[in-house]
């Protein structure tokens, strides 16, 4: 599917070798001139990635039953008792700090209650809500509305009814089928049952339920195109055209929704890719390269470089990208379904201090943070191992994937205060195993997690521009 990285790595490789047809009909009804379609095709795949990848979450996690992803159909939670491991692979840079509580919504007959329990002050919870343009249109949690109980009403665009009575806030998608992604924080790994009572507080009902009201008729049955890794490098548009079935069109995206339909995409259609001309599939393989190419270029310099990680404000709402398409394309390319700044911050990087490539198969490497330097947060923070190629969770004898601040007491602090991480393929030896964080034998990509970074100096925020600075990754072997 679109989010594992062998699709990623070059959409030139989408429908390589695909039959040459005559010129079609298409070409006869006034269809753009090849530039003009290299150009929509360079725009529309920028445009797209980001759809056609929530696209494809959802319809693993959510629809195909036989996927091996498969978490809950829609409107029923599906309470995850384990942190990521390399086993889960549908989302690129799985976070395994947090058990995920995860909801696909339906709000097509009607909007969707959540209902969260009362949570202990000192444990971090985030119910993040992400609609099909992978927008952040509104969280629940410890920062965002506190540790009590409490209901909350998840609305579709069209909605217009009146605030219920009991409903503490109401939250409004842009598209019908978001996500309610769930965080709830894991001390140890004996701290499970506690975070299993939690997630069973959890509720997700129909607004009908919580009214205890007559339900309106359900909504239609829909017959979701299946999304396979094979066919999206078929068709990446193909795909594109199932998504924009259910995102809405806005005053923002109207102009390259317009685009898209002169070259034959849009909701309701099936892009005719093997009924193009040569020359027509060649440009649109061209423009989709380009296009590829400026989300990499962005992800690559978007950010502001601190000691050789990237530290930049990636994801939110619509208003932040405001039309950005190739940020919004960036931010799902490097780590699908981030959190806003003022929840997590998510320095990363694929280079030690001086700019070399971290490769786990050539040099041994720590991370040194000053004594009263570890992450400020108002939750807790960690260190996460991934592979350099897939960005995922790389396998490991002493099955660690991160370093996070709830092992600090078992950790070894330097001499003089200091906590030194050593990354490297091999043990460094028993004494400062508690300080190992293993990585691949090849390349390297490491993501530092700061969940409900301090707003107040020393701080990380704002992005970019913080008095915090994450310490550079030295070679050492």
């Amino acid at each position: 599917m679109l989010t594992k990285r062998d699709l990623l790595r070059s959409a030139a490789a989408i429908a390589a070798g695909a039959a040459i047809a005559r010129p079609s009909l298409l070409m006869a009804q006034n269809y753009p001139g090849i530039i003009e379609a290299k150009d929509i095709a360079e725009e529309g795949f920028i445009y797209g990635l980001p759809l056609v990848m929530f696209y494809a979450v959802m319809q693993e996690f959510a629809v195909d039953k036989n996927s091996g992803q498969f978490k809950a159909p829609f409107n029923e939670i599906n309470n995850q008792h384990h942190v990521s491991t390399p086993e889960d692979t549908a989302v690129i840079t799985p976070n395994s700090d947090t058990p995920y509580s995860l909801l696909w919504l339906d709000l097509r007959a009607e909007p969707m209650v959540i209902s969260v329990p009362m949570i202990a002050k000192d444990r971090y919870y985030a119910v993040q809500l992400i609609d099909g343009n992978t927008y952040n249109f509104g969280y629940i949690g410890t920062r965002a509305t506190g540790t009590e109980p409490g209901d909350y009403l998840v609305v579709g665009s069209d909605w217009k009814g009146e605030t219920p009575s009991g409903i503490k806030k109401v939250f409004g998608s842009t598209t019908p089928f978001p996500l309610a992604l769930i965080r709830t924080q894991l001390f140890d790994p004996g701290d499970m049952p506690n975070v299993e009572k939690i997630q069973s507080g959890y509720k997700a009902q129909p607004l009908s339920g919580f009214l205890k009201r007559p339900a309106p008729p359900a909504a239609p049955t829909i017959e979701f195109l299946p999304a396979t890794t094979a066919g999206i490098k078929d068709n990446f548009f193909q795909y594109l055209d199932a998504a924009l079935q259910f995102v809405p069109e806005t005053p923002r995206d109207q102009a390259i929704r317009a685009k898209l339909a002169k070259i034959g995409i849009g909701p309701g259609k099936t892009f005719a890719f093997k009924k193009l001309s040569l020359e027509h599939k060649a440009e649109i393989l061209v423009g989709m390269k380009q296009g590829d190419d400026k989300v990499d270029k962005w992800l690559a310099g978007g950010n502001k470089n601190i000691n050789g990680w990237n530290v930049g404000s990636f994801f939110g709402d619509e208003a932040f990208y405001n039309g950005d398409w190739v940020m919004r394309a960036g931010s799902a390319k490097g780590g699908l379904l981030g959190n806003d700044a003022v929840e997590a911050m998510y320095p990363y990087t694929r280079t030690d201090v001086t700019g070399e490539p971290l490769d786990g198969s050539k040099h041994k490497y720590t991370i040194t943070f000053a004594l009263g330097q570890l992450p400020p947060v108002n939750a807790f923070w960690s260190v996460t191992m991934y592979d350099g190629k897939s960005q995922l969770l790389v396998k490991n004898p002493i099955k660690r994937y991160l370093i996070n601040s709830p092992m600090l007491p078992a950790m070894k602090k330097d001499a003089d205060g200091s906590l030194t991480l050593y990354i490297q393929k091999d043990s460094p030896g028993a004494d400062k195993e508690a300080n190992w964080l293993p990585a691949p034998d090849d390349k390297i990509y490491l993501v530092m997690r700061l969940y409900w970074p301090k707003p107040t100096p020393p701080s990380i925020l704002p992005p970019g521009k913080g008095t915090w600075q994450p310490p550079g990754i030295k070679q050492v072997a």
